[in-house]
């Protein structure tokens, strides 16, 4: 059973929005895998376009994969600001990679200064660190220790 039954926040909504952008014409992401819209990627076609409301849509719908994620694997209780740095890192890179990330284990042994450090050492694509996602994970893991957000 599931410790956690969390929503994610306005702030975390808010954190993944900046870092994914509104691209409404599929494009080729670093990694090479088409996308649209706030990263979605499930089903992209190269010259595929939508409208806002569909990239909205396609957010909501890839967030709720990702809270599920997070709300299924973590078997601690999390404060707001812990579980929307995990969302985010999660729709991020995917429910699988973070299921088998050390990110998650220091989590759920209570080891919140090694998940801290985890968060950093996904920055890499294709082999080279990526500005982009090192930015991405020093802002997660800013939201990870952020206490203040425990009430939003």
């Amino acid at each position: 059973m599931a410790v956690n039954n969390l929503a994610y926040s306005k702030n975390g909504l808010a954190l993944t929005e900046l870092f994914e952008g509104d691209i409404l014409t599929a494009y080729q992401d670093q990694a090479g895998v088409w996308t649209i819209g706030y990263g979605h990627t499930e089903g992209v076609k190269p010259g595929q376009t939508i409208s806002r409301a569909e990239a909205e849509a396609f957010l909501m719908e890839d967030l709720k994969i990702a809270t599920a994620g997070v709300n299924e694997a973590v078997r601690i209780s999390l404060t707001q600001s812990e579980f929307d740095a995990l969302v985010d890192f999660t729709f991020n890179m995917g429910a699988g990679a973070f299921r088998r990330s050390s990110l998650l284990k220091d989590v759920n042994n209570g080891n919140f200064p090694a998940a801290i450090r985890q968060f950093r050492l996904w920055d890499h694509c294709g082999g080279v660190v990526n500005e982009g996602l090192l930015r991405r994970r020093y802002a997660e893991a800013k939201e990870f220790e952020n206490m203040a957000g425990a009430a939003s």
